[in-house]
């Protein structure tokens, strides 16, 4: 039996190391360990999904005159009314529950959205300035903040909202005025953290100007805890708008919203008509809950220490 010699100058081959995993993808992975978060995303896309696709997949607009029949008023749920069957029943005015819901839930996501958006921007704002700044400054905003902060935030919207009237834009505009301080003092509070470090005192002896500072190099590193607070204070404004509205003095009844919905059916909760009321307030729990899911696993990723 003969033997091959082995060549000494031959080196045997070794795999090749794995490339190590890029932050966009360890961060899915952090994400994805926890199944409540993903049930969480999945449940919150798909609510999105169907309140972009409304028009498209509701069997009626719940809103439009010529679609309604006062005769199928109060039917319960999967009866067959004069055109189609109500799958979740119909409201007093014969509205179908289903497509009220998702163009309710439509508007909801909406003004959550677009006030989580905005008081972002504004409160991000006070807090990068209140942090670099200082002095002055940081007394004058911080003293704001905290004036706000001790106020409940329902009882600022409604003054608000009682000054302003109904409609969209004043929802808006009054949950942003109660929403804007949270940011603010989050932002301060990551800002003054960054402040202190080499890199801006490396910026600042190199005599860059103060917005270069600011937006390129501070902002950046403030942006984790924004979106973990960002995600859960639209859940916040949900819950408040539905509040408002539930209350009346939110949107009006040509501009459907859970709350609203809710609203519309509790006067026949009594008599036996649950379905007007039960089925937009749980869309409306299933709605915060993912939310809330979602930014519980955000939170545990963009900061390992509070990792459970």
């Amino acid at each position: 039996m003969t033997t091959q010699a082995l060549d000494p100058l031959t080196v045997p081959e070794t795999p090749a190391a794995a490339a190590p995993p890029t932050p966009l993808q360890r961060f899915v992975s952090d994400f994805c360990e926890s199944k409540l978060a993903l049930f969480g995303l999945v449940l919150f896309l798909a609510l999105i999904m169907a309140a972009v696709f409304a028009p498209w997949i509701t069997p009626q607009d719940p809103y439009d005159l010529m679609q309604l029949d006062i005769m199928d008023g109060r039917l319960p749920p999967l009866s067959e009314g004069f055109a189609m069957t109500y799958y979740l029943g119909t409201d007093d005015q014969g509205r179908d529950m289903l497509s009220g819901i998702i163009y309710g839930l439509r508007t909801s996501l909406t003004v959550g959205a677009a006030s989580t958006l905005i008081a972002l921007l504004i409160g991000g704002g006070f807090g990068l300035m209140a942090a670099y700044f200082g002095g002055w400054t940081d007394t004058l905003i911080m003293r704001v903040v905290d004036l706000q902060l001790s106020f409940p935030a329902i009882l600022i919207a409604l003054i608000l909202v009682a000054i302003m009237g109904q409609g969209v834009e004043k929802i808006v505009i009054a949950l942003v005025a109660v929403q804007w301080a949270y940011y603010a003092r989050t932002v301060r509070a990551t800002a003054l953290v960054e402040r202190s470090k080499e890199y801006i005192q490396a910026a600042t002896c190199l005599a860059l100007s103060h917005p270069r500072i600011v937006f390129r190099h501070l902002m950046p590193n403030c942006v984790p805890p924004l979106i973990v607070v960002g995600t859960v204070q639209v859940a916040h404004a949900i819950s408040l708008e539905a509040t408002l509205s539930f209350l009346g003095v939110g949107l009006p009844i040509t501009e459907p919203s859970l709350g609203l919905l809710i609203k519309n059916g509790f006067d026949y909760m009594l008599s036996g008509d649950y379905w007007i009321s039960f089925f937009p307030g749980l869309v409306l729990l299933l709605t915060i809950v993912s939310i809330n899911l979602v930014g519980d696993q955000l939170r545990d990723v963009l900061n390992p220490r509070l990792q459970k």
